[in-house]
């Protein structure tokens, strides 16, 4: 990234990261629970990055980033949740509501920090191809590649399914689900199933 970041970190225990990301050259700003956060948002609207957390009293963070996405203002600056839930069906849920990644509790500092760095790349190239569009999608990415049955495996992942009841479903064997997410992987383009979910369901391909 060029230039320093501003980060807002949403989260009721924020001492590890606002002791640790202003030490890898990040200009950090915290709130304890979701309410002060919108406050912060009201004030400030020109943070590059959100970090969320999920359990959090006075308002969660499902609320918050519903509040977030809801204002204009906001609503298109990234947003990674942190949480201790782990179920793709949460994951799913968050990127439905508009997260832009998603990491789980505990992490290791570096994978926090690739993810953070990935967002806000992505984030900048976006906005320097098509400066009014803060969602552009990724032009080389064919959709249209994707075989009927891969986009049903898909589609079951979005529904938050595991490899095991996905193979369950479709009366196949768990390797063949494996084979069909590494075909999906490589057509979209990305490196894992939340990144699937995210834009297949910014292509239209699953609600």
């Amino acid at each position: 990234m060029d230039g320093i970041a501003s980060i807002l970190i949403v989260d009721d225990n924020p001492k590890y990261l606002a002791d640790a990301l202003p030490m890898y050259g990040y200009d950090v700003t915290v709130a304890k629970d979701g309410l002060e956060a919108l406050k912060i948002l009201n004030n400030n609207k020109n943070f590059d990055l959100i970090l969320l957390d999920v359990m959090m009293p006075n308002m969660d963070g499902w609320d918050t980033l519903k509040a977030i996405r809801n204002n204009k203002d906001v609503k298109y600056i990234p947003v990674i949740m942190i949480t201790a839930v782990s179920e793709d069906q949460k994951v799913v849920s968050g990127l439905k509501i508009g997260a832009d990644d998603y990491i789980v509790k505990p992490f290791i500092l570096p994978n926090l920090l690739a993810r953070i760095e990935a967002v806000l790349r992505r984030c900048r190239w976006q906005k320097e191809v098509n400066p009014k569009s803060e969602k552009t999608l990724n032009k080389d990415v064919n959709i249209d590649a994707l075989t009927p049955k891969e986009k049903e495996v898909l589609a079951l992942v979005a529904q938050g399914a595991s490899n095991q009841e996905i193979a369950d479903k479709l009366f196949v064997r768990d390797v063949t689900v494996k084979t069909h997410l590494n075909s999906i992987f490589k057509k979209l383009k990305v490196t894992n199933r939340t990144q699937a979910v995210l834009l297949a369901m910014q292509m239209n391909l699953i609600s």
